[in-house]
């Protein structure tokens, strides 16, 4: 316990699910924690100080790509600086590849990528200034493998993936850690379509060497990890946590 005391970090996407569960846990370790959100999140507000941890809450909605600047330093006012972004917010849509609509394209774009790079660009400025920061970006098994009906979330992922090795050529020197995160098949909301499809849930299960679905509260290990000292030389990764489903 502790790994992160006195550190500001800032989760997105803090309102449910992975980012619900990543948010606790670094309040846990001793973080304060911005949590960034469309709605109010008060669930987790309600956790986290239940367990004695502190945090405030940025409204913000990451396909307002131009608003990220403004974001973040609001966030440095407010919180006193940035030491950690955990980039957690993400949306999915599911249309075969000669139906998706463009709309829905770019919109998977803005979230889980564009604001994604514009999030670290931001924070990076104030994590280059001081010579230290840890920025854990979310990656998927989708940035590894082509998947069905979701080209857009492909495309966002594979790219988070690689410009995060682009990030941390130029800033590991400077002091700032980049790295990614790819979860496994996960019980949130997300899959829920997955979950609900006996036969893709059926194959989808078989493949994973752990048995099991994994919980959010899987991902907290790795994101601890990654946001804390132990991973002080350790840059420019992609991490799955995935039961063991890419390596079957």
């Amino acid at each position: 316990m502790g790994q992160l005391e006195g550190k500001i970090a800032i989760v997105t996407g803090a309102n449910r699910g992975i980012g619900k569960a990543i948010a606790v846990a670094y309040a846990r370790e001793g973080a304060q924690v911005a949590l960034v959100c469309r709605g109010e999140p008060e669930k987790t507000v309600k956790e986290i100080e239940s367990a004695g941890g502190k945090c405030a809450t940025f409204r913000h909605d990451l396909a307002d790509v131009r608003g990220i600047e403004k974001l973040v330093k609001d966030i440095a006012e407010k919180c006193g600086t940035v030491d950690i972004l955990y980039n957690n917010a993400g949306t999915q849509s599911r249309h075969p590849c000669v139906d998706f609509p463009i709309e829905d394209w770019n919109r998977v774009l803005d979230v889980n990528c564009n604001a994604v790079f514009f999030m670290c660009q931001q924070a990076g400025k104030i994590m280059i200034e001081k010579g230290y920061g840890k920025i854990i970006n979310m990656a998927s098994l989708l940035s590894f493998q082509g998947g069905l009906t979701v080209p857009a979330y492909t495309a966002s992922k594979g790219a988070v993936m690689q410009f995060t090795k682009s990030l941390s050529n130029e800033w590991a020197k400077l002091g700032v850690n980049v790295n990614c995160i790819a979860p496994g098949y996960i019980d949130t909301e997300m899959n829920t379509a997955l979950i609900n499809d006996p036969t893709r849930s059926r194959q989808i299960l078989e493949r994973i060497p752990a048995g099991r679905w994994g919980k959010p509260e899987d991902i907290t290990g790795a994101a601890i990890f990654l946001a804390g000292p132990a991973s002080d030389y350790v840059n420019g990764i992609v991490l799955p946590v995935d039961g063991g489903w890419l390596g079957r």
